[in-house]
């Protein structure tokens, strides 16, 4: 005899839609609670297929379902499952289709998928050589033309699945693939958003580990890539024009006025990790000190309280100091190799 939980898990299929729609709302509030997650997890093989067809369904049936398929993945095991299952493709196409209401939803399950090594092979399309990158392209073709200022962001998620796939290689090679650009339009990513900033400064400090046999793919984007690094850990000073006419017009517009100061320490810790990966490159150093770069780092040590980030600039900053030669040009920026009291 079917148990009362059973029978539930059996209405998410009915042709009713109203008691579709009272079960998948139970469902979904079961998800709530890790008694609930448990109790559904054991019936994995029949509540996740039976959910996944939902998410083509109208918002009042799609939304409960995929809000439940958010919360159910949280879990390793059914995330796994949902892997198997093909989760990543239905949620990619259903994500493109018209009118699709559950974005974010959506967004937020790739999230939690692609903290498995199956899942980020699946959204890179490992297996399939004609498709490979297609859906991480459109995902970053979407993050980067839909930022809302202000208003809903429904891609804003796509920051962390980025995060995600570029902790493994073959990730961090798609995105740093040339003829796709992928990293060049994540870098100019230009977003007020904590959650996009963390996400684009993730990346990028993930992407540097491939330095050291990638260095010239990286260095063809300084026009952005400087930038984005620099400017979160330059401090709250403006700069002089002596600092200024040594750096490209993009650094030097930027540190010649009053700007608004990044206050996460997160960011900026990324940020000098993705630029302590880079000077490890002896090309690497020169490009850092062509535009002036051991200048703004010590200027933004001169600013920062945060024992980790100040960890950060002082392990550039010895880098820079071990440089032979420099040390007399260095000067006052010895100060960044010292440990904080």
């Amino acid at each position: 005899m079917a148990t009362e939980l059973e029978e539930l898990i059996g209405f998410l299929s009915s042709p009713s839609p109203p008691v579709k729609k009272i079960a998948v709302d139970i469902v979904r509030d079961y998800t709530g609670s890790e008694d609930g997650l448990e109790s559904l997890g054991k019936y994995c093989n029949v509540v996740l297929p039976s959910l996944s067809r939902l998410l083509g369904e109208k918002k009042v049936v799609s939304e409960p379902a995929a809000q439940a398929l958010v919360n159910l993945s949280q879990k390793p095991e059914l995330a796994g499952k949902m892997v198997e299952m093909h989760m990543v493709r239905t949620s990619m196409e259903t994500l493109y289709k018209q009118d699709c209401e559950i974005t974010s939803l959506l967004i937020m399950l790739l999230v939690n998928l692609t903290q498995l090594d199956a899942g980020i092979d699946s959204l890179l399309q490992s297996a399939d050589e004609k498709m490979h990158g297609l859906y991480v392209m459109k995902l970053v073709r979407s993050f980067c033309s839909s930022s809302c200022e202000g208003k809903v962001d429904p891609f804003e998620h796509v920051a962390s699945v980025l995060v995600n796939i570029s902790k493994k290689e073959h990730g961090r090679k798609l995105l740093l693939d040339q003829k796709r650009c992928l990293l060049k339009q994540i870098v100019r990513n230009d977003s007020k958003s904590l959650l996009r900033k963390r996400g684009v400064a993730g990346t990028i400090r993930n992407c540097c580990f491939e330095a050291e046999n990638q260095l010239q793919n990286l260095l063809l984007i300084s026009e952005f890539l400087w930038p984005a690094l620099l400017l979160p850990v330059a401090g709250n000073k403006v700069y002089s024009e002596e600092d200024t006419r040594k750096m490209p017009l993009e650094l030097a517009s930027a540190l010649s006025i009053e700007r608004e100061p990044v206050t996460d320490p997160e960011i900026r810790v990324q940020a000098l990790e993705a630029i302590y990966l880079l000077i490890l490159q002896e090309a690497g150093r020169r490009a850092f000190w062509s535009v002036n770069g051991p200048r703004i780092l010590q200027v933004g040590y001169a600013d920062e309280d945060d024992p980790k980030a100040m960890e950060a600039y002082e392990r550039a900053g010895s880098l820079l100091i071990q440089e032979s030669g420099l040390d007399e040009e260095l000067t006052d920026t010895s100060s960044l190799a010292e440990t904080s009291s």
